[in-house]
């Protein structure tokens, strides 16, 4: 094999320029295709964490039919106590979550006194919010409170508010909002800080305390059933008495260890009629049992030696991966682990979302990904093509000199392999010659500062990097395409008739 790469060098060597040249026509496809991988693959990975990592998280966790309407962020369809013990479990017990962090979403109107306008809220318990997205502190402007992120009785109001009405730190404000009741509450808060803008949705989004949200929303604190606070050691049962507090349950009633049974009657068609089924049915159709009574202190100290903050509705929890490339995996993995609770459809209560379900970006995401495919594709038709060229000319001028090997008893396998070498030898010559180029181009773009904007983003900086597994995917295919190319050449010289070769002028 050595010597056979040693003669197809030196048959290489024979036509210096031509060699040359399409190496460096193998070279600058490949720099082309690692450079465009190395900067758009940083600009999307760039974006990406600009949203997850600011905004969204990876993973989002809804009450069924809460996305359908999410534009208007019903406060309707939020997740009760009852619901979330179980959740709040699984989110813990589980390995590939970070962190996961509890939010309750609202309109509201806002107003300083002079002008109003709306406003999306999100309801956040500031330590959590800060472990599950954490650029966000990189949003807050100079000048607002970063630690904690907002304090009870303030908030972070966002940029484009701010500007358009004039708000700045230290303003006090008025929120108003209704509750899924009809009734209006409204609250004064003091502004903490001012939100840069991003791109998208979240524009318009603004901060305060979980608890200030609840207030505002005039949300209570609810006790969960008797049998999970017994569970957990904070109540005692009586053998038997679980039983009997079973029996005392309507019977489309949610149970939390085990899934709901499907009653005779046809269920509603109509997803609104739907979740009003579930609330009546996490609430009971008729009174519980009387055992069940006066647990709300049990409840509190359930959540509180858990870390999961008061026992009240959330309208979505936003989750951060350990280890976002797994996200596929994990989500699969939590769907299995809360499917036990179920509506009367039969459906799973909680929806399980990718960030790309929120974000718009995804789409320009899906599109850089579909236009490295087609670099790629053009890399490969570029290597395809010179190669082919190369060894059909190659063939071509060396006829009288096939013909001499295979009069002299050289196998046409043996020729086949000399044309494949010089083929594999190309390949390998501008492959290399385009990942040490393109190593020192990204370099040197990463030693200037680049900066973009996006959106309502400016001042971005780009760092294109590319990972070793792209750069060997990258070089492996631009290798296999040149033995690829050269077979058919090679296969013409290998066939030949050595008498009609000799003759040959």
């Amino acid at each position: 094999m050595i010597d056979m790469l040693k003669i197809a060098t030196r048959n290489l060597l024979r036509y210096k320029r031509r060699t040359l040249l399409t190496s460096l026509l193998i070279t600058v496809g490949l720099l082309a295709v690692l450079l465009f991988i190395a900067v758009a693959g940083s600009f999307k990975s760039m974006m990406v964490a600009q949203f997850t990592d600011s905004m969204v998280g990876h993973v989002q966790v809804h009450r069924r039919g809460y996305v359908g309407a999410m534009e208007s962020l019903p406060v309707d369809r939020n997740m009760r106590p009852r619901m979330l013990v179980k959740l709040y479990e699984e989110l813990d017990a589980t390995e590939g979550i970070e962190a996961w962090s509890p939010r309750v979403k609202l309109m509201a109107m806002f107003s300083n006194y002079a002008n109003t306008t709306s406003i999306r809220l999100n309801g956040i318990e500031p330590s959590r919010e800060l472990a599950t997205v954490p650029l966000v502190a990189n949003r807050v402007l100079e000048g607002g409170q970063v630690t904690p992120l907002v304090e009870a009785g303030n908030i972070q109001v966002p940029e484009l508010i701010a500007k358009g009405m004039n708000v700045k730190l230290g303003d006090t404000v008025v929120l108003v909002a209704t509750n899924k009741k009809g009734s209006v509450n409204g609250k004064t808060f003091v502004v903490q800080g001012i939100l840069e803008s991003i791109s998208g949705p979240g524009g318009r989004d603004g901060y305060i305390h979980i608890d200030d949200a609840r207030k505002l929303l005039r949300i209570e604190d609810e006790e969960v059933e008797a049998e999970v606070l017994a569970r957990h050691g904070l109540v005692t049962q009586a053998p038997g008495e679980a039983a009997e507090q079973d029996a005392l349950k309507a019977p489309d009633q949610l149970k939390l260890d085990e899934p709901l049974k499907t009653p005779a009657k046809q269920p509603p068609t109509d997803p609104a009629e739907e979740e009003l089924d579930i609330d009546a049915m996490l609430a009971g159709i008729r009174p519980g049992p009387p055992e069940r009574a006066g647990h709300l202190t049990e409840t509190r100290t359930l959540f509180a030696e858990r870390g999961w903050g008061r026992p009240a509705e959330v309208s979505e929890i936003a989750i951060r991966l350990k280890h976002p490339e797994a996200r596929d995996t994990l989500l699969t993995a939590l769907n299995a682990r809360v499917a036990d609770l179920k509506n009367r459809r039969g459906l799973s209560i909680f929806q399980l979302h990718p960030w790309e379900k929120f974000v718009p970006f995804s789409k320009i995401a899906r599109m850089i990904d579909m236009m490295t495919l087609f670099i790629q594709i053009i890399l490969i038709s570029v290597v395809l093509i010179s190669i082919m060229n190369v060894l059909v000319m190659a063939v071509y001028e060396r006829i009288r000199e096939i013909g001499t090997m295979s009069a002299i008893g050289t196998r046409p396998a043996t020729v086949l392999a000399l044309f494949v070498s010089e083929g594999f030898l190309l390949g390998l010559l501008g492959t290399l010659a385009g990942i040490v180029i393109s190593m020192l181009a990204i370099f040197v773009l990463n030693s200037v500062t680049l900066t973009f904007s996006f959106g309502r983003q400016e001042n971005l900086i780009l760092t294109p990097t590319i990972a070793a597994a792209d750069v060997i995917a990258t070089a492996a295919l631009t290798i296999l395409v040149a033995v690829l190319a050269s077979l058919q050449p090679a296969w013409k010289a290998s066939r030949m008739d050595p008498i009609a070769a000799l003759r040959h002028v």
